[in-house]
């Protein structure tokens, strides 16, 4: 297996792209990658993209967004893992790399959500629950993770305070992000105040519907020596786990599974373990999933990811900072593109490109990216070479 570095990185404007149709969104991104990456060809390409079909009624992405790129020859495919899709395709085009049937592959994502009402994308969104024995019942994902919060509550103490606190230092961060869709900073008690949208779960614990979209080039890690003056980032582990997509079926509703195995997969690929990561981007849906994750990866004791977030364990300055895009909850999340936009944060901040949000001292990131409630799942950690 050859190693495999991230040559070049870009990210559309994200928000409400009311003039912008999803071609034109992917295509801002990708031309933005292929010119940080300094290339004149790409030999193929995966786009993540969750349900295209749904929010704007195009499928068969392949075709078209490879046509509207000016790369119509090439392979290209679609890649669909609900939210975690952008991740997976990060994690194809890597593979085709590290086996050389590929030289130079762009990974991206891409989603329009917001040319449908609220309950046209509250649907689309369900389609990555259990259809027949949750969504039947009436239980959305602002639901379904309500019952994680309870949970978790109930059992190790997490406060209401707590879930603020993600949501506070998350908006933080992003208040430093020019890419931000919501950069601006909030506080615990205008959190606890908010709408409530699912007991716990108020509007700001949770992440906003999003039109984006984010690329990344690839290629073997002698090639990019040969082509970038830019320092270079390369991809040490790689992990991608399942687990059932309901929550009903899984013994322990707090425990995010999947996560787990993919951080085990990608942990003992790098060689390295939790206490060797110096940041994280990890999936903040809503704010108990980055509680959840954070124990997932190993970052925080198991029950204990809420006191992590109160204690500024997690934020910038303390000892594992975590999103310091401003994540889901404050970046943004077009579904399909969030695992690569993901990859664009690890790529700057080992770059030293990050302004006011850098981590210093910054060798070793990781992007966690998961599907539903997290019945997909990757794990990505990312070195300076």
């Amino acid at each position: 297996m050859r190693e495999v570095a991230v040559l070049g990185i870009g990210m559309s404007e994200w928000g409400e792209l009311w003039k912008k149709p999803l071609r034109q969104i992917f295509v801002d991104a990708a031309s933005a990658a292929i010119a940080d990456a300094g290339v004149d060809k790409i030999d193929s390409m995966y786009v993540g993209c969750m349900t295209s079909g749904l929010f704007v009624g195009q499928e068969h992405l392949a075709s078209m967004l490879s046509d509207y790129l000016g790369v119509s020859s090439i392979p290209a495919c679609r890649v669909e893992s609900a939210c975690a899709s952008a991740g997976v395709a990060f994690r194809l085009g890597y593979v085709e790399v590290a086996s050389g049937v590929s030289d130079i592959v762009l990974v991206g994502g891409v989603e329009k959500m917001t040319d449908v009402g609220g309950d046209g994308a509250t649907f689309a969104l369900a389609t990555a629950a259990d259809q027949e024995y949750e969504v039947y019942h009436g239980v959305t994902f602002p639901g379904l993770y309500a019952m994680v919060a309870n949970e978790h509550m109930d059992r190790f103490g997490t406060t209401r305070e707590q879930l603020a606190h993600v949501a506070v230092k998350n908006h933080k961060h992003g208040s430093m992000n020019p890419r931000a869709q919501y950069p601006f900073e909030v506080t615990v008690e205008g959190v606890l105040k908010s709408v409530l949208v699912a007991d716990p779960l108020r509007i700001l614990d949770c992440s906003p519907i999003t039109d984006g979209a984010a690329a990344a080039v690839l290629c073997p890690l002698g090639l990019a020596k040969k082509l970038s003056k830019k320092p270079l980032v390369k991809i040490t582990g790689s992990g991608h786990a399942t687990d059932t997509i309901a929550l009903h079926d899984r013994d322990d509703i707090t425990e995010f599974a999947a996560t787990k195995r993919a951080a085990e997969k990608a942990y003992k690929m790098a060689g390295v373990g939790p206490a060797d990561i110096d940041f994280a981007e990890v999936h903040d849906c809503f704010t108990i999933a980055e509680i959840c994750v954070i124990e997932a990866l190993g970052f925080a004791e198991r029950g204990k990811g809420g006191e992590a977030a109160e204690s500024g364990a997690t934020a910038l300055g303390g000892p594992i900072p975590i999103n310091t895009s401003g994540g889901l909850k404050s970046k943004g999340h077009p579904v399909g593109a969030t695992g690569i936009a993901q990859i664009v944060e690890l790529t700057e901040q080992l770059r030293g490109e990050s302004g006011k949000r850098q981590v210093k001292g910054a060798k070793r990131g990781l992007a966690q990216n998961m599907g539903g409630t997290g019945g997909s799942t990757t794990v990505h950690i990312l070195e300076v070479a």
